[in-house]
């Protein structure tokens, strides 16, 4: 998929996917926000102002209110590319969410997905 595809798409589509992708191995919605609120700084009301507001992924990014810095320590592949060597820092946001919800999806504990 283009990159420029993945930017633009509406976080309001892409936020049901991954709580779809979370629900399938029985785990939560609660557990996806809780994995989201740690990376970008979003709380619920926050998160929820974004949804409501259809931005888009790059949006939902770049207004993130503060990226976690232990971010860097999420580490692995997801769609065949290694997370920690993807060179475009909004490509790599995108994925640093979509191996933390692979994670969670593969019954990895919280604790060792925030890197507690």
């Amino acid at each position: 998929m283009d990159q420029n595809k993945v930017f633009t798409m509406k976080l309001s589509k892409i936020y049901p996917l991954l709580v779809q992708k979370a629900e399938r191995k029985n785990r939560t919605r609660e557990e996806v926000d809780e994995i989201i609120f740690w990376l970008t700084g979003y709380d619920k009301a926050s998160l929820q102002r974004q949804l409501a507001s259809e931005v888009d992924y790059q949006t939902f990014f770049e207004q993130a209110p503060s990226l976690n810095p232990k971010c860097k320590m999420i580490k692995g592949v997801v769609c065949g590319v290694r997370v920690e060597e993807i060179s475009d820092p909004l490509m790599q946001k995108i994925r640093w969410l979509d191996k933390l919800i692979d994670e969670l999806a593969k019954g990895k504990t919280i604790e060792k997905i925030l890197r507690k």
